[in-house]
């Protein structure tokens, strides 16, 4: 594998070089896989106009015919310019097959883009990637602050606003789970505030409390505090909304592994609400009470046993997408119970 520097990565995907001809796009953010699997592809094919080089598949078209990978990335473009290949569902076994003539003919010039979830280390296509000298392997985590911060500063400026500190801070705490979906979060914001002299805190709350995010900590609030009416009104809410219930039970996960850092600081007399102020990117001000709440409600080794089920819940969401909403609300609802009987022993 050709390998890339974390830093290197958008430079590459925003100018791949001619040389790069089979890349693989992966990882647990499947809105940033798919971005940039977009932008290789749209970067290389930007001057060619001929929409028969542009060739999109799927899992399905190479599960039926195998061979179809290898004789578009042969395939020599009619008017010149290079072919581009993508393919979608990247992760399917026959996907892995049909890309190993690739690596057995690695002396074509169309490029191939794989876009794929989050593939595990040492298997499958990954690790054939990993083990090749020629092709590329560019994995997609969930932004840091510091991207989140980066893509709020380029959406922003693009639509011609300024945002507040408070308000760049709330919109910090709420995004960077998936990058589509963040994205998708600031341009609306921006849109709602494009006739103000710049974007405050109180424009975050209003057009993304009742869609997205804040309904988001809401419900997983509700579920570490023991709130069984909010919970039960939240979960509601998600089944109608058609929200990605993966993407909440990440989002979950992460917040029970920020109590439980929280809480291991709190066992060394560090008052929870000295800790909560000190957590970067900093705590939105209307969560600071509940966090602190739920840092004196669990324990660590309920907070072990709740982060097994949250991970065991990211697993299973993921594997059975039509079953999500069920799995999420199911366990969603255990960690409740838990909480509400550690409350009330307190």
């Amino acid at each position: 594998m050709v390998a890339l520097k974390a830093g290197d990565i958008d430079k590459f995907v925003e100018n791949p070089p001619a040389s790069a001809n089979l890349i693989l796009v992966y990882g647990p953010d499947t809105g940033l896989v798919n971005e940039r699997a977009k932008k290789l592809i749209d970067n290389t094919a930007k001057e060619n106009n001929d929409p028969f080089s542009q060739v999109k598949l799927d899992a399905a078209d190479l599960n039926s015919d195998p061979n179809r990978l290898i004789d578009e990335a042969l395939t020599i473009p009619l008017f010149g310019g290079r072919r581009t290949i993508w393919v979608r569902d990247g992760g399917a076994k026959s996907v892995a097959s049909a890309v190993e003539p690739l690596f057995s003919n690695p002396n074509f010039d169309a490029l191939v883009v794989i876009e794929a979830g989050d593939l595990k280390k040492g298997t499958g296509l990954r690790k054939k990637f990993e083990s090749s000298k020629t092709a590329y392997a560019i994995p997609c985590f969930s932004d840091a602050t510091r991207d989140v911060d980066r893509l709020i500063e380029e959406e922003v400026s693009s639509a011609g606003l300024s945002i507040s500190r408070e308000a760049k801070q709330a919109l910090q705490s709420l995004l960077g789970a998936d990058r589509l979906a963040s994205r998708g979060e600031i341009k609306k914001l921006c849109l709602y505030a494009a006739h103000e002299p710049r974007i405050e805190v109180k424009h975050v709350e209003e057009i993304i409390g009742d869609a997205s995010a804040f309904a988001i900590d809401e419900l997983i609030d509700a579920a570490a505090l023991g709130d069984m009416v909010t919970l039960d009104h939240g979960l509601e809410r998600l089944s109608a909304s058609g929200m990605d219930a993966g993407v909440i039970a990440s989002q979950a996960l992460r917040h029970f592994q920020t109590i439980h850092l929280c809480r291991l600081q709190m066992e060394k007399r560090t008052p929870a609400e000295d800790v909560v102020d000190g957590l970067r990117p900093p705590v939105f001000w209307k969560r600071k009470a509940k966090l602190v709440r739920q840092i004196n409600i669990w324990t660590l080794p309920r907070l072990e046993r709740a982060l097994e089920r949250l991970a065991d819940t990211v697993k299973q969401a993921r594997l059975n997408p039509n079953l999500s909403v069920a799995i999420l609300s199911h366990n969603f609802l255990a960690i409740g119970q838990a909480a509400r009987q550690a409350n009330n022993r307190r």
